[in-house]
């Protein structure tokens, strides 16, 4: 059994979200048919990918400011109650601000 390294889970989730992001925007960069029908497929295809690119986004943001907690030394602490954070939450996860109790 491994243990948790928060720095390398984090850094993990960092490549992941910044490579999802890339092929999001390479998608969205794509040309569309001339065909109307098609074209309208496609638009409709975009928003879904918008709105991908969007939480990926906000995912990441996630985990660069848990990188800035584990840097400063407040990682593992909970943003609302100032307990720790469960190590079994922190291990799914890595970029959770705040403990069970405090969670919505």
């Amino acid at each position: 059994m491994s243990t948790f390294d928060p720095a390398v889970a984090l850094e993990k989730l960092s490549v992941e979200y910044r490579g999802r992001i890339e092929a999001l925007r390479q998608d969205l960069a794509r040309s569309h048919s001339a065909d109307s029908a098609e074209q309208a497929l496609e638009r409709e295809n975009d928003e879904v990918l918008e709105a991908l690119l969007g939480e990926s986004q906000a995912a990441l943001r996630k985990v660069e400011k848990a990188r800035e907690r584990l840097s400063e030394g407040a990682y593992g602490y909970c943003a609302k109650c100032g307990e720790a954070i469960g190590s079994q939450r922190l291990a799914v996860m890595p970029m959770a601000e705040c403990c069970v109790q405090c969670a919505d």
